[in-house]
């Protein structure tokens, strides 16, 4: 199930590489075609699956798609979720569903990557020697 072309995923694949650059936080992309659950707990259950709650200062960020559904949500990691205010994401959100209604879903991704990036450099700055914990591959799922 290849939503993206090659372009594509480079181009979500380098905004994630850029983003991680200034912080030692983890993104990660999760997308399939359709939401079988309420979005927040389907995006928590591949959060758990992609091993993203085992980044070394719990500070994995998530966001989750489903295309069919036009679903989608953003959700951090303990160690995010102690130190950012509870609407936290909500402007991220807004600004990748503004890209999203005219169909821009690459621009809406790379959108909320680079927001997200930026977010988490305030929190969580680079440290030297951090490693890149998670893939920067976009998790494509089958969904059921």
């Amino acid at each position: 199930m290849n939503i993206f072309n090659d372009e594509e995923q480079q181009r979500i694949q380098k905004a994630i590489e850029a983003a991680e650059k200034n912080t030692s936080g983890e993104i990660r992309i999760c997308i399939e075609k359709k939401c079988s659950e309420e979005v927040l707990d389907r995006a928590a259950k591949y959060f758990y699956q992609l091993n993203m709650d085992k980044t070394r200062l719990r500070n994995g960020v998530l966001i989750y798609l489903a295309t069919v559904d036009r679903k989608f949500a953003i959700i951090g990691d303990a160690g995010i979720n102690r130190q950012v205010p509870e609407n936290f994401w909500d402007e991220t959100k807004n600004q990748m569903q503004e890209h999203f209604k005219h169909g821009n879903l690459v621009d809406g991704i790379v959108t909320g990557i680079t927001m997200a990036g930026q977010q988490l450099k305030k929190f969580f700055p680079f440290i030297e020697g951090d490693s890149n914990e998670l893939s920067d591959d976009i998790a494509q799922m089958n969904g059921n």
